[in-house]
């Protein structure tokens, strides 16, 4: 059954070991932060930072595994659509509102999100990794470094198709950063398969 993220919003529930997750992007250009706890341990975390180490690459997409910080597979991409997600930035907040944009008065962000989403499992802010932003489409210049967000790949319809390697809680939002959606807050659908 199809389960829907409102715009600016999150949601976390439990995948079990073997279970697939389909993330769908319902009307396009929309991003969704993700994150993945070992349910037996939530000190076990998913890790961008062991992930990019292993697979020697920024764009990770079919057939990539993603790690965890005890450098074990937590979930396995199966399909993906779409082809470009970003493992480097870190989920958007009040801060990044603030600091970057120069809101005075900031939305709380995925981060907020997935921290409300999480709380029920015992999962406290500061254990909130940087996420996998599904559909993000984050471009590195290769000569400065410097990083650029431009609109997602992602058209209507579009989904990634995670297995999970472990029993897990996942969180997932609808991202509420205006530069990484094209300027448009949309939901986000996913399927327990």
């Amino acid at each position: 059954m199809v389960q829907e993220i409102s715009p600016r919003t999150g949601a976390a529930f439990r995948l079990k070991k073997g279970q697939r997750l389909r993330v769908i992007d319902p009307q396009g250009e929309q991003v969704s932060d993700m994150l993945a706890f070992n349910a037996d341990d939530v000190q076990e975390v998913i890790s961008s930072g062991r992930t990019l180490d292993y697979a020697s690459k920024l764009f990770l997409s079919t057939g990539d595994p993603l790690y965890s910080n005890r450098s074990r597979i937590m979930l396995r991409i199966i399909e993906d659509t779409v082809g470009r997600h970003d493992f480097l930035l870190t989920p958007c907040s009040a801060d990044t509102f603030r600091i970057i944009y120069g809101d005075e008065h900031p939305h709380h962000g995925c981060f907020g999100n997935l921290a409300q989403a999480l709380k029920p499992y015992g999962i406290a802010p500061d254990q909130i990794p940087v996420a996998f932003n599904i559909f993000m489409n984050v471009q590195v210049n290769g000569e400065t470094g410097e990083l650029r967000v431009d609109p997602p790949k992602s058209r209507a319809g579009d989904h990634i198709l995670f297995e999970a390697d472990m029993d897990l809680i996942v969180a997932l939002t609808a991202c509420s950063a205006l530069q990484s959606n094209n300027y448009a807050f949309k939901p986000i659908h996913y399927v327990i398969e």
